[in-house]
């Protein structure tokens, strides 16, 4: 793989004796803080936990006068 032209400066500069700008860089730089994960059974169960609840008996709390 070819250099980029930004290492080729930094390895000139190290070369030369002066500092390397690299380790100026903050150690956040290298880290990935995204976490990602994905959602359990729970969460999903969860999640609907209100919606769409038919009542299989009919005792729902409703009435009807005919």
């Amino acid at each position: 793989m070819a250099k980029s032209k930004a290492k080729k400066c930094r390895e000139k500069l190290v070369r030369e004796g002066k500092r390397n700008p690299e380790n100026s860089r903050s150690p956040f730089a290298f880290m990935d803080l995204t976490t990602k994960k994905t959602k359990t059974k729970k969460d999903l169960l969860y999640r609907n936990k209100y919606k769409n609840q038919h009542s299989n008996q009919g005792n729902d709390g409703s009435f009807y006068f005919a």
